[in-house]
């Protein structure tokens, strides 16, 4: 069975394959609990005492070719698994290599511009402050500045920023944007916690699609090898087939190519008239059908594992429709999905473990959609998205406090807090305390 793509529309939940076999159950539970990794491997280990079942692997099948992309690939499967491959070239080692006379004529503009390399961190921003990098090469401001602006030549295209909204419009003006959709861009990068203020400007779409394709941190295609993951989940932006006035949906699509084919052999044994059978052979017969049966309810464990996925990533799409479309993920609860499913919560619990969906904006643990709401419609989730940012961007010399942190969080969400609560959040974020941070910061100049 093949698990098709689900495009706009409403949630349906008559989609289900409904349990016809407790064997097939007992299958089903482990296989839905795999991971896309893992799935092979656990389906072997149930044909492995079946002389009928045969696994053919799609996993060597199914490695990407490197090929010219065109605009009508850029959502296709075989090019997102690709790009899960991460360059381990040196990030500084590549940037070191492009400051050329082209860019950089001067010796005074090439010493400006090393120094700066010295000052990126890990995630390709500038770290320190302009005007003591700047006498530290003995220039001025304004000489620094305008090196530092030819940055956004280089690849990766955002490096040298001093934060993420600078590094958004390094790639801004890299972009093939028009002026109007430039300038548009420009305003929502600058308050990007409020882009849908702007959803009524009719290049509201296309600037939110270039943005969402835009590098952060700027660095994360270089020098970290992290462990492959591969996603279960596809939802993307894509044009509409019927559409005239160029309008996007959001296209919801399993990834079965890492799903084993399972070849059953020799049905035709079972089938033979036991009138004409010795009790020999009607033993031997029945063995065959008893092994039949098991293999073809793994068949049906795996079909009804692409389905209840494909159930689960419809209803992600509906219910975290305006995280995918660029704003921040809602307050979502396994019990609610339990509930329009059909299903017991520890069932959509076991179906989202070791699993991950891919977006637009990036590869995410699909257990990381369902957050608790702190209040309305505000979700942990986005709090603790927007402590990460804070801390990114405070001033070295003044870390923030747990208070301030928190009274940025009342200002921005709307909602009354206690200390005791940010302090958790920063903990299970793994950042330091404020005067730890600054020790840290000190340790690095």
């Amino acid at each position: 069975m093949n698990a098709k793509a689900s495009i706009g529309g409403r949630l349906r939940t008559n989609i289900a394959i409904k349990p016809k076999l407790s064997a097939t159950l007992k299958n089903w539970l482990p296989i839905l609990q795999s991971g896309a990794d893992s799935i092979e491997e656990i389906v072997q280990e149930f044909a492995q005492e079946n002389p009928y079942v045969q696994i053919e692997s799609q996993r060597t099948q199914n490695l990407p070719h490197k090929t010219p992309k065109t605009p009508s690939q850029k959502n296709s499967i075989t090019d997102k698994i690709e790009s899960l491959s991460i360059s381990t070239q040196d990030l500084y080692e590549n940037l070191l290599d492009q400051i050329s006379p082209r860019l950089f004529p001067s010796q005074t503009s090439q010493r400006i511009a090393h120094h700066i390399i010295e000052n990126i961190n890990d995630e390709g921003y500038l770290e320190g402050e302009i005007t003591e990098l700047a006498a530290e090469v003995g220039v001025s401001v304004e000489e620094f500045e305008r090196v530092r602006a030819r940055f956004m030549y280089l690849e990766p295209c955002g490096i040298g920023a001093r934060d993420m909204r600078e590094s958004l419009l390094f790639q801004l003006q890299d972009s093939d944007l028009s002026d109007q959709a430039f300038e548009l861009g420009a305003q929502i990068i600058k308050d990007l916690q409020n882009h849908a203020a702007h959803k009524s400007h009719p290049l509201y779409e296309e600037v939110m699609r270039t943005i969402k394709r835009f590098r952060n941190p700027p660095t994360c295609d270089f020098g970290i090898k992290v462990p492959e993951v591969i996603p279960d989940i596809f939802i993307f932006e894509r044009l509409k087939e019927d559409s005239l006035q160029h309008t996007y949906e959001l296209e919801v699509r399993v990834n079965d190519m890492y799903y084993p084919k399972i070849i059953i052999e020799h049905q035709e044994l079972a089938n033979k008239d036991t009138k004409t059978l010795t009790e020999a052979q009607k033993q031997a017969q029945d063995f065959v059908k008893t092994k039949l049966k098991e293999a073809k309810d793994l068949v049906d464990a795996l079909d009804m594992r692409k389905a209840t996925i494909l159930k689960i990533a419809i209803a992600l799409r509906e219910n975290q429709y305006d995280f995918f479309m660029g704003g921040e993920i809602r307050p979502m609860k396994l019990k609610d999905i339990a509930q329009d499913l059909g299903y017991a919560p520890s069932t959509i619990s076991r179906a989202i473990a070791n699993k991950y969906l891919e977006c637009d904006r990036g590869i995410f643990p699909i257990k990381s959609f369902f957050t608790a709401a702190v209040d309305g419609d505000t979700s942990n989730a986005s709090i603790k998205d927007f402590i990460l940012d804070l801390v990114k961007n405070e001033n070295k010399k003044k870390p923030l406090s747990d208070v301030r942190i928190l009274k940025s969080v009342e200002e921005k969400f709307g909602v009354k807090m206690v200390r005791r609560t940010i302090t958790k959040y920063r903990q299970q974020l793994n950042i330091a305390s404020s005067s730890e941070r600054k020790r840290l910061y000190e340790m690095s100049i």
